[in-house]
């Protein structure tokens, strides 16, 4: 019988690519200080392989969060769908690089100009 990946696991593992990134660590980085490869994060980070309790907490600990908010189930309530966009968001490649550089442009018209360019490149729903 297949192994199927749990939706749980892909949530969990997708929390913690976004809060990996948000450090700027690698998934080398994080695998070195847990003590498993990159590969075993990165099947972490899939949802492919389940983490136990104690490296859930090591890697908690590594990244400066509570085990809670892997779970989205932090001190504020009422911020689910915004936990999960921004999830969902941050553990696509280069958006924290994107952010970051954003958050350096101090010109409001080039910010908005970047937004507008951004915007003219995603697809129009009808």
């Amino acid at each position: 019988m297949a192994k199927r990946i749990d939706p749980i696991d892909v949530l969990v593992g997708q929390r913690v690519r976004a809060y990996r990134l948000s450090r700027g660590m690698s998934q080398s980085a994080l695998g070195e200080k847990v003590g498993v490869t990159f590969q075993q994060i990165q099947k972490y980070e899939r949802g492919a392989n389940r983490m136990g309790g104690s490296r859930l907490k090591k890697i908690a600990t590594i990244l400066g969060v509570n085990v809670a908010a892997f779970f989205g189930e932090d001190e504020c309530a009422g911020r689910e769908n915004i936990d999960d966009l921004l999830t969902e968001v941050l553990s696509q490649r280069y958006a924290t690089r994107l952010l970051r550089a954003f958050g350096a442009i101090k010109d409001e018209k080039q910010r908005l100009a970047l937004v507008q360019l951004a915007e003219s490149m995603t697809p129009k729903t009808e």
